[in-house]
């Protein structure tokens, strides 16, 4: 099973939970974990890496087999407008990822 889960967080309350859920998943298969807190600036025109990039890259290179992380939900063009983070880590990172909402 999985030995080194990357649990990255916004700060957010639901990627609060999903890091408590993380760890006791953690704990349940004796794995060990990684905290990252991203956070993309606040700014309309942006060259800076992306929180996803940055979830993607650390997970590779600290050798994570797992990235545990928290899925706000969106639907409609709420989610085409805001984008997710989760959803680009799941697209272009060829570790296993799950989703908590």
């Amino acid at each position: 099973m999985f030995k080194h889960i990357l649990l990255p967080t916004d700060g957010s309350v639901l990627s609060e939970t999903a890091i408590k859920k993380g760890v006791a998943f953690a704990k349940e298969i004796s794995a060990k974990v990684r905290g990252l807190t991203v956070t993309k600036p606040f700014h309309v025109f942006t060259t800076d890496v992306m929180p996803w990039e940055e979830i993607s890259k650390t997970a590779s290179e600290r050798g994570c087999d797992v990235i545990f992380m928290a899925s706000h939900g969106r639907r409609g063009m709420a989610a085409l407008v805001i984008g997710s983070e989760t959803n680009k880590v799941l697209t272009h990172t060829k570790i296993p990822v799950l989703v908590y909402r």
